[in-house]
Order: C-alpha cells, then sequence, then structure tokens
C-alpha cells in the first residue's frame, strides 16, 4: 500500500494549497498594503501556471515515463511553495504562485493514471475511492485549518504548512516512487494536437465539460472572496469567519461522498436537473440578497450552501460524461478538462477581484450567470444527445 499512499500525499498538496491560503487573505491585503483584487489574484496566477501545464503532462509521462514527470514537476511545486513563504512583494508571491501551480498539476493529471497502471477492477476503484474520500476531508478542513494557523503564526505560516507536505511528498517520490509504465512510446505532436482539436472543436463535448468547471469557478470565486466579505464587511472575527467556511465546505464535501449512493437511488439525469436547480436558485438569491435586505452573513452562508449542494449533486454524474464522449482518448480528454477548468477559474476570479467593492453584489451576480450558463449548456446538450 506504499504506492497508493504516495499518491495520497501529492494529491493533499494539491487539493489543499488553494484553500488553506484563503483565510489569511485581508492579513497579506494589509501587509502589501493592496487591495483585495490583487490578492484574490494569487489564486488566478496559480490557476494559470494549472491550466498551461496540465495540457503537457499526460503526453510527457507516455514518451518519458510517470515517474521523472512526477519527479519534476513536484520539484517545481516545492521551489513555488518554498518562494510563497519568503515572499518579500506581490511581484514576486505572483510569480511564486504561478510556479506552484505548474507544479501542483502533475498529480492532479498523473496520480490516477499511475493508479490505473498498477492497479485492475474491484482494486482500483476501492483506491480511487479512498483517495477521493481522503481529499473530500482535506478540502474540508484546509480552510479551517488555515484559519487557525493565520491567527496563531499569520499568512505566511498557511504557505509553510503547504510547503512542508510539499517536501515530503517531493522526498517520497524521490525515494519510493516506481515508474508504472513497462515501455515508453514515442509521442508525436501531430496526433496529439489533432486531439485536442477534436475536444475543443466538438460541440457535445464542450457543453458537458464546461457545466462542472463553471460551477466550480463560481464555488471558488466565493471562496477567495469570503474572507474580505465576512472580516472587512461584516466585521466577523477570524474564527467566525472560520465557521461559516467551514459550513459551505463541509455540506460540498458530505453531498460529494454520499452523491454516488444518491445518484443510483435517484438517477443521473433526476440528479442532475436537481442540482443545476438547486446551483440557480442559490446563485439567483446570492445575488438578490441586496434588493429584499437579506445582506447578512447567515443569508449569505445559506444561499451558498444551496449552491454547493447542487454543485456536489450533479459534478460526479456530469464529469463523467464528459470522459465517456470520446472514450478512445480519455487521458487527453481528461487534460483537456482540468486545463480548460483551471482557465476558467482564473478568468472568474480576476473578474471578480476586478469588480469586488466590499460587498456581494457583484460576487452574486457572477455566481448568477455561470449557474444560468450550466443550465442553459445542459439543455443544449441534452438536444444533441437527443439528435
Amino acid at each position: 500500500m506504499l504506492l497508493p499512499f504516495i499518491c495520497i500525499l501529492s494529491l493533499v498538496v494539491c487539493a489543499s494549497e488553494v484553500d488553506i491560503s484563503v483565510p489569511g487573505f485581508p492579513e497579506m491585503s494589509h501587509y502589501f498594503g493592496v487591495n483585495d483584487g490583487t490578492i484574490q489574484l494569487t489564486i488566478a496566477y496559480n490557476f494559470i501556471g494549472f491550466c498551461l501545464a496540465s495540457l503537457f503532462y499526460g503526453p510527457l509521462s507516455e514518451a518519458f515515463g510517470r515517474r521523472p514527470i512526477m519527479i519534476i514537476g513536484n520539484t517545481l511545486l516545492l521551489i513555488g511553495s518554498i518562494a510563497c513563504v519568503i515572499s518579500p512583494n506581490i511581484p514576486f508571491l505572483l510569480c511564486a504562485r504561478f510556479v506552484q501551480g505548474i507544479g501542483a498539476s502533475t498529480s492532479a493529471v498523473l496520480v490516477f493514471a499511475i493508479i490505473a497502471d498498477v492497479y485492475q477492477g474491484k482494486q482500483s476503484i476501492k483506491i480511487i475511492s479512498i483517495m477521493n474520500a481522503v481529499l473530500t476531508i482535506i478540502i474540508t478542513i484546509a480552510p479551517i485549518v488555515g484559519g487557525f494557523i493565520t491567527e496563531i503564526v499569520g499568512w505566511r505560516g498557511n504557505y509553510g504548512i503547504v510547503a512542508i507536505i510539499a517536501c515530503l511528498s517531493w522526498g517520497s517520490i524521490i525515494l519510493k516512487l516506481p515508474e508504472t509504465i513497462t515501455s515508453c512510446r514515442t509521442v508525436i505532436l501531430k496526433p496529439v494536437v489533432k486531439d485536442y482539436v477534436k475536444l475543443f472543436t466538438d460541440g457535445k463535448f464542450l457543453c458537458v465539460s464546461i457545466i462542472p468547471s463553471i460551477l466550480y469557478a463560481c464555488y471558488l470565486t466565493f471562496i477567495t472572496a469570503a474572507p474580505f466579505l465576512y472580516q472587512d464587511t461584516f466585521k466577523m472575527t477570524l474564527r467566525l469567519y472560520v465557521a461559516h467556511q467551514g459550513i459551505i465546505v463541509f455540506s460540498f464535501a458530505i453531498i460529494s461522498i454520499f452523491a454516488p449512493k444518491i445518484t443510483s437511488n435517484l438517477g443521473s439525469h433526476f440528479v442532475t436537473i436537481l442540482g443545476l436547480s438547486l446551483t440557480f436558485v442559490g446563485g439567483l438569491a446570492m445575488w438578490l440578497s441586496v434588493s429584499i435586505s437579506a445582506n447578512t452573513p447567515n443569508f449569505i452562508t445559506f444561499t451558498m450552501t444551496i449552491f454547493s449542494i447542487g454543485f456536489a449533486l450533479c459534478y460526479p454524474v456530469i464529469f463523467s460524461s464528459s470522459l465517456e464522449i470520446f472514450p478512445e482518448i480519455k487521458g487527453t480528454a481528461s487534460s483537456a478538462i482540468m486545463s480548460m477548468r483551471a482557465l476558467i477559474c482564473s478568468a472568474l476570479i480576476s473578474i471578480s477581484g476586478y469588480f469586488y467593492n466590499d460587498h456581494i453584489f457583484s460576487i452574486g451576480l457572477l455566481i448568477f450567470i455561470g449557474s444560468c450558463i450550466g443550465v442553459i449548456l445542459y439543455a443544449i446538450w441534452k438536444k444533441f444527445l437527443r439528435h
């Protein structure tokens, strides 16, 4: 079981490096003397690096092996993580986050391929289920842990924890990660480009892959703006903000764990419709909260919880459907989806940071628009299927 442990440890860094840093955003804004939107760019730059790199790691691992690519990528992740801790100014921090994103995408792209190389059938399903459960727990506790670290050590402490875990992961990969493919194949650029063109010009694939990507971007946009909204606008203490953030993330995590069972009982179509409806209702309620004089932290948390539950319900169904459109190039499709998701996240977080004015209106509007796009694209996708 050493290989699954190495894989899980490398994924822990990827799963925590964004969420754990968020509670320290207000302190970072004051420390560097910049506005809230500039601090949110640390997430956007991270996702730009993730987006660019994730397109290449899959093909490169086929050509040179999983192990060397994992070593190179996780070395970049470690360097970026250490650079975040010692950042003397914002430009340096943004560059560090960019490098960190390039490194973080390695494990996100390759870990499940490594498991598929070694394990088959029920054993593979069991290990992937364990990995997903661990990741869900990490995503749930990361902002809570980040809040307490910020209170005790300060914002650099959050990046320090990520650097320590990245160092442990890097060491385990160097010392114990075996090569999991028996023979490397020559990767010819033209067929790879042809596969990506095939994916990005197919209407069905674009519709079904953009839906979870844009909903995830909406979710992350709120998460990155939340510390400023709760602590600066609503004047909450750090601990109270962490409690509200914990409710939102916990609701997403719990529904994610039970989503497969819910889907098997209620059917994928019903669960998808229910999930998209909840994201629409949550986004609309948040956007209208200013108009109906419900702009309170409790109501905002309630509406975002509704959105998160809906997203967690429909995400697994839609994501698996996106991989089944071109089953012969699942690896390339997965890389394309991860890259697209990172690009959309980066764009939405940047837009949110630019227009954010210490109120929920602009964030709610973005989330509402994102949920509308999700519903429209699902309707278009179903139309494709009927024809």
